[in-house]
């Protein structure tokens, strides 16, 4: 039985409201976020209503503010973002949608000012609370039963206010609410920007905003470009919203249809539609001998073709051609899926040998351990130890942990290699894992009868000790 000393809410209860209050305002002083949060939940016992009218006093603060927020202090600004966001959604939105609308365009609306006094850091937890707010946008605009015509024209003026990405995603969400009516208006709209001439002032008036590798940057071709790629993005995300695959590839440059991206995309669409042919040769536009160009995307859309144009076999000879060159499980999985019983067990085996012959041995480790193909790894740690790279820290260590149990010594040279590699170069940084390491390779000595012709543990740490024995502070972790 828990004690009544025990943070729980039956205990809390036993205090009383009397107490409870008065505990609250004393924890609460000096922590505006949680006297705000106690104010939206004063306001939602009182309906609705109130709960709006402090959002948008909310809203209209964070507007008008012009402080900068610090790296430090990011957290609490975005849980006060996510507070105002949540309480639109959950105590306005289901009593009153058509102010939650309101209020929701209300809040992403602040992004762009939002952005111009933050330091994200570049983790994009900023951007992701406005994107969940454009998803609500769509839910609440349906719930609201909003005019179509209306509602687009909203959407529109959200578009060309874009400018730190949060509405990437608002034309999608929007669709349901928009229906056709609402998507035709929309794209009225949009053509008629792209067709509005961008006036361009005189030389001397002309203001430079950045600087590049082809030269000076003018505010008024950022504009014309932003404009631009705005219009593009819009009628290609109204033409998937349509299904009009013709409007969408009409959105895409020639140039463009050469990027294997653009070419799975078009490809896909086309495919959707049962037009296999034109698929073909849309995936087919693509530069397939630049090197490190192609994407896996690209090959699953090019061997999906192949299928839906009735050539099996050459989808399989491409799917094979795919995996000797990149390794991807999922190229070898659908290979084998494709082969009747025990033929997939021959190929499997071929498919390990040439993991063990391919040129990138850090690609091939990372396949045959995920695969899993333990033995294998093993064999291939083995056998091409002179080629591991000690720095990759980010793999090497699992691959480690993966062959330990019943491959040590594979395991053992995997973290010699990272050893090695940190105290040659003297990554003082990385000397805390590095002697964990080591104790790990001390603990695997005992289950290797063979070194074959790598150090025993001994031998190796004397090795170690003869050229860093200087390294006090890695001896020092060691000997913890």
């Amino acid at each position: 039985m828990a004690s009544k000393k025990t943070l729980n809410a039956k205990n809390l209860e036993a205090l009383g409201a009397a107490r409870l209050s008065e505990l609250l305002i004393e924890i609460t002083k000096g922590d505006n976020e949680a006297k705000r949060r106690l104010r939206l939940e004063l306001a939602g016992a009182q309906g609705s209503g109130e709960v709006a009218k402090e959002i948008r006093k909310r809203i209209a603060t964070i507007a008008r503010s012009n402080s900068f927020v610090e790296w430090d202090k990011i957290k609490k600004f975005i849980k006060d973002l996510e507070l105002q966001r949540s309480a639109i959604v959950e105590q306005v939105a289901k009593d009153n949608p058509v102010e939650a609308l309101e209020l929701m365009w209300r809040f992403t609306a602040l992004a762009n000012s939002v952005f111009e006094r933050c330091d994200d850091d570049g983790s994009g937890r900023v951007v992701d609370v406005f994107h969940t707010a454009v998803e609500d946008l769509g839910q609440i605009a349906l719930s609201a039963n909003t005019d179509p015509k209306s509602l687009a024209g909203q959407i529109f003026d959200a578009l060309t206010q874009n400018d730190y990405g949060q509405y990437d995603y608002l034309i999608r969400s929007m669709t349901p609410a928009l229906g056709s009516t609402g998507l035709e208006h929309l794209k009225e709209q949009v053509n008629a920007l792209s067709k509005e001439p961008i006036p361009k002032p005189n030389q001397r008036d002309r203001v430079v905003i950045g600087i590049s590798s082809s030269g000076l940057i003018y505010a008024d071709d950022y504009a014309e470009h932003h404009r631009s790629s705005m219009v593009s993005l819009a009628l290609q995300e109204i033409a998937d919203a349509q299904g009009d695959v013709d409007a969408y590839i009409a959105q895409q440059s020639e140039n463009a249809k050469t990027v294997p991206r653009v070419a799975a995309d078009i490809a896909n669409r086309l495919l959707a539609v049962g037009r296999a042919e034109e698929a073909w040769e849309a995936i087919n536009a693509v530069e397939e001998n630049r090197p490190g160009w192609i994407p896996f995307e690209w090959e699953l859309t090019r061997t999906q073709v192949l299928e839906a144009l009735g050539k099996p076999n050459e989808a399989q000879e491409f799917r094979w051609t795919c995996f000797e060159d990149s390794l991807r499980d999922q190229h070898l999985r659908s290979y084998l899926k494709q082969l009747p019983d025990f033929e997939d067990m021959e190929a499997e085996e071929r498919a390990m040998d040439v993991a063990l012959k391919h040129e990138n041995v850090h690609r091939s480790l990372i396949f045959l351990v995920s695969w899993p193909n333990l033995d294998k790894a093993a064999e291939l740690v083995l056998s091409r130890f002179e080629e591991l790279d000690g720095n990759l820290y980010e793999f090497l260590p699992p691959a480690a942990d993966a062959l330990e149990a019943k491959h040590p010594l594979a395991a053992t040279v995997l973290r010699r290699a990272l050893i090695d590699f940190a105290l040659g170069k003297a990554r003082s940084t990385r000397y805390r894992h590095t002697a964990r390491h080591l104790k790990e390779c001390a603990s695997l000595a005992t289950s290797i009868e063979n070194f074959g012709p790598h150090d025993t543990h001994e031998a190796y740490v004397e090795r170690l000790r003869a050229k860093h024995g200087r390294k006090s502070m890695f001896w020092s972790l060691v000997g913890r």
